[in-house]
This record gives C-alpha cells, structure tokens and sequence, in this order.
C-alpha cells in the first residue's frame, strides 16, 4: 500500500491478525470491520462536571472533572444533552507508520450527537476517551457495547523515529 493511503479491509485485517495486533479488545471482528476502517465500542460514560484547563506546560493541564453515568439492566444510558468522556472497550497499538483519526457513525450525526476525538499518533498505545456531545433537548439513549467511532488508519510517507510518548500513552490497559 502506498504511503499517504488510507487502509482498506484486507490490511488492516492483516495487522489485526499481526502480533501484537492493532486492535485487541473488540466485541465482533465480523461487525466491526469495515471497509475502510473499524468500529470502536461504547465501554463506559462519564458526564463532564467540573471545569479543566490547557496552559502552556504540561504542568499547568487539568482534565475536566467527571461523574461516571451508569446503564440500566439492558445496558441503556438516558444522556440528557451536554459533554460526556466516552471510554472505548478497545485497545489500539499503531506501529510507528500509521496514525488514525476518528470519525462518528453516522446514525449518531444523524440524531443529533457528535464525538469529538485527537489524533491517534504513530506508536500510541491505549483504550482511548473521546468527547461525546449529546445537542438535542430530548436527550439520547445509548447502549453500552455500541459501536460509536470509526477509526480510519493512514500509512505515513515513513515511519517516525520516535513514536507518541505523551501523557496518554498507555491508558486504560
């Protein structure tokens, strides 16, 4: 595959069946991979509650304060609108020539709710958190173990020398 290309099923097929994979954890390779990327899954849910900051040093970085929100008996959350950290159930391991980015499904567009991600950098490691944005009034109801995100890999003109080793690296594993 060229450098600069976009994925398609078969490869990252061959790097899900790699050691170690690029994606470990998932709940159904058969619905979550897709032609040109695969589905990450709904883990948990965290209603944003406290104020964060970003300064210029790391030093000066405060997550946003959260209250996990929990599922009903059949797996449902009833999300009044506002900001929620989603957890994904999967875990990503990028080699040092690709990255990723992270689109939403586009039944959650189409209801009104966003997903809102960073780049997965060239040798990150981790089970991610995104920022979910639920804008209807009404509300949304998700179930737990939904595929909320596609990941759209991205082969790099070269590997980098020296991959993601920020703060993150690591996460949720």
């Amino acid at each position: 595959m060229p450098p600069g290309a976009a994925l398609d099923r078969e490869s990252i097929g061959e790097l899900l069946a790699a050691a170690p994979p690029l994606v470990s954890g998932y709940r159904s390779l058969e619905t979550q991979l897709q032609p040109n990327g695969f589905d990450l899954t709904l883990q948990s849910i965290a209603a944003i509650n406290d104020w964060g900051r970003l300064g210029v040093d790391d030093a000066d970085r405060k997550l946003a304060g959260v209250r996990p929100i929990s599922f009903d008996g059949g797996g449902w959350a009833n999300l009044p609108a506002g900001p929620y950290r989603i957890t994904f159930n999967e875990i990503v391991r990028l080699p040092l020539d690709l990255i990723a980015l992270g689109r939403p499904r586009s039944s959650l567009a189409r209801s009104g709710v966003s997903v809102h991600t960073g780049v997965w950098d060239a040798g990150y490691h981790g089970r991610s958190e995104a920022l979910l944005l639920v804008h209807p009034g009404q509300g949304f109801h998700l179930q737990q173990n939904a595929r909320v995100l596609q990941l759209v890999f991205f082969r790099l003109l070269q590997p980098v020398r020296e991959g993601y080793q920020g703060r993150f690296q690591g996460e949720g594993v």
